[in-house]
């Protein structure tokens, strides 16, 4: 069985889960020849009992259109990560969970699967674009960072914090560097 790698970006209101919430989830499915099979994009009733971060809510002031698309539509997690859980599922290959950076936005995606759904697809794993740009690259990993990848690994997409938006244009990212990375004769 072939893998699937989901791109998946998540828009919070804080850095951890549980006293802050996820805002808004996107996933796009990609096969490794960068075909988008699909998309999966929801936005989050907050948690009972929780709070926006000052430093996160503050940052959300500078970026209203990213705001007032992840407020908008707003659904139960419960009802959220069961749909995802199910969309997942229906992929033709194995699920791999993809994110720049993975630490942050599977942090997230885990907590509220495990919480919601009772179990996550992708099972206790992440494959982070960031390291994996340090391998193909053969450089540090500080060194990186997404200005200083090559300019071919970038498609003209948005990168609008709109979680939708972001999964794909980082999907289609990973996408070039994974074929950057297996054409290199080793």
């Amino acid at each position: 069985m072939s893998e699937i790698y989901i791109s998946t970006d998540v828009e919070t209101d804080g850095p951890i889960p549980g006293p802050h919430s996820m805002l808004s989830l996107g996933s796009a499915a990609y096969t490794a020849d960068k075909r988008l099979l699909g998309t999966f994009s929801a936005n989050f009733e907050t948690l009972p009992g929780a709070a926006a971060h000052p430093e996160t809510a503050a940052w959300w002031t500078t970026q209203p259109e990213a705001w007032a698309a992840c407020r908008s539509d707003l659904e139960a997690p419960e009802a959220v990560m069961k749909r995802y859980v199910a969309w997942i599922d229906t992929l033709p290959g194995k699920p791999v969970f993809v994110a720049y950076p993975a630490g942050f936005d599977f942090l997230f995606v885990y907590w509220y699967l495990m919480r919601f759904a009772g179990r996550s697809p992708f099972s206790h794993s992440a494959l982070d674009m960031k390291t994996f740009a340090m391998a193909v690259l053969r450089k540090d990993y500080r060194a990186s960072s997404k200005q200083n990848m090559p300019q071919h690994w970038f498609d003209d997409l948005p990168h609008s914090h709109v979680a939708l938006d972001d999964a794909i244009e980082q999907g289609a990212l990973f996408c070039n560097m994974l074929k950057d990375n297996r054409s290199i004769v080793r």
